[in-house]
């Protein structure tokens, strides 16, 4: 049997592509704050008050890894756990002010680094391939879940 071209498989692409960020966020942005703990924090950001769950959703995290990153920036002060008034089993999640100050470092950091990792591609390549691998990520997320059928490409 001959070997694949795996060019042609986006699982192969998808770990290569992964495998750039992961360096350009190293040396460019944190070796502290990894992507999904900035993702995390910015949702919190974005919207203060979200819950575990909510917050999880809001950057496509599954449980056990959004327990792991809200722990993680929690023991690092970025967040304060507020229990829920209304349900005193939830806790509702706000960034810190330190988590402000390290949020607002960062965001300019992955600007400089978003540049650096999408150079190869014009600017109308970069929406193009922001389209579709935002698809794909979209109908991903229907993945999850079997008892959802991913949505039929339109």
């Amino acid at each position: 049997m001959a070997a694949v071209d795996l060019t042609t498989h986006p699982g192969h692409l998808a770990r290569r592509l992964q495998q750039a960020h992961y360096l350009l966020w190293n040396t460019m942005v944190s070796e502290e704050t990894t992507s999904p703990q900035f993702a995390v924090l910015n949702a919190l950001v974005a919207e203060p008050g979200l819950d575990q769950r909510t917050a999880g959703e809001r950057v496509g995290l599954d449980r056990s890894t959004i327990a792991e990153v809200i722990g993680r920036l929690g023991r690092r002060g970025l967040l304060d756990k507020v229990r829920d008034p209304q349900d005193g089993r939830r806790f509702l999640l706000r960034p810190t002010d330190e988590g402000m100050r390290v949020h607002r470092k960062l965001t300019v950091r992955t600007a400089r680094m978003n540049q650096v990792f999408l150079a190869p591609l014009s600017a109308g390549e970069q929406a193009v391939f922001f389209d579709l691998i935002r698809r794909v990520a979209d109908a991903a997320e229907g993945l999850r879940d079997p008892a959802e059928p991913a949505a039929a490409p339109g």
